[in-house]
């Protein structure tokens, strides 16, 4: 209690208790305080630290694709795998996607990469780093480095975004796009929608890829997930080449429409 709280209780007619005319006056507890409760306060753990490093990887694809008829692409595994390490503001992300026939001696397409993120605002990260990129085809290999600049995250209606700018050596720019979104239709069995769709402004025929808009890709997922971390599933997709990107796979003896079923798992940990 202050001094004008006392001050103002004697000239209301409270008379100070005690002998010799002398008051000892004791301070209030602030209402709802006690001795029990604010020793239990003194154990209460500090504030949980937003500083903790984790990690997270994320297999959103891998699977197992037959060969589609007598003159469609042969079977072959595909995979798309990302993760980070860091905290809430700093990441060190690495992804890969890619596709290997189940053949002798297979083809197969390999990306890789390697990036800084950083939080922008809420649910964005932007992503710098490098990115490399191997192509097999009929014994030939070639490979290229790019650099990259990104944007990752959650957009209206919980659509799963992410985008990514490329330049390659030869200051080649190309840029990919792709959404996901998962629809519930039980608290175990969901269905997934995916988009992706490449674009460039140079051509690069070692890759396969004219100038425009090389592909577009659509595809569902059916998964059931026996835990939250594991879910097996099926799936359909379509991928169709575009202008000289089609003219380009149809040279190296390719289908620039395809339907593919899948099979495969998604998990993460």
């Amino acid at each position: 209690m202050s001094a004008k709280s006392v001050s103002a209780e004697s000239e209301h007619g409270h008379k100070p208790s005690g002998s010799g005319g002398s008051s000892v006056v004791a301070p209030l507890q602030e209402p709802g305080q006690t001795h029990a409760n604010l020793a239990l306060q003194q154990d209460w753990l500090s504030p949980v630290s937003d500083r903790e490093h984790r990690l997270f990887t994320l297999v959103d694809v891998l699977e197992y694709r037959p060969r589609t008829g007598g003159g469609g692409s042969n079977s072959d595994y595909r995979w798309d795998i990302e993760g980070w390490y860091g905290g809430d503001y700093n990441r060190l992300w690495f992804k890969s996607e890619g596709q290997q026939d189940t053949a002798f001696k297979a083809d197969y397409d390999v990306d890789f990469q390697l990036l800084y993120g950083r939080f922008l605002w809420k649910h964005y990260d932007i992503q710098v780093g490098g990115r490399m990129e191997t192509q097999s085809f009929r014994g030939g290999n070639v490979t290229r480095g790019l650099g990259v600049i990104g944007l990752q995250g959650i957009v209206p209606y919980n659509y799963e975004f992410e985008s990514a700018l490329f330049i390659d050596q030869s200051g080649a720019v190309s840029a990919r796009i792709s959404y996901t979104k998962d629809f519930l239709l039980t608290q175990r069995l969901i269905l997934q929608g995916r988009f992706q769709t490449n674009l460039a402004v140079q051509r690069v025929e070692e890759f396969t890829t004219a100038s425009g808009l090389n592909n577009l890709e659509f595809g569902v997922r059916l998964r059931y997930e026996i835990r939250r971390e594991f879910a097996p599933y099926v799936g359909i997709s379509l991928d169709r080449s575009f202008g000289g990107t089609a003219t380009l796979v149809r040279q190296q003896d390719g289908d620039p429409s395809q339907i593919r079923l899948g099979v495969g798992v998604r998990m993460w940990f």
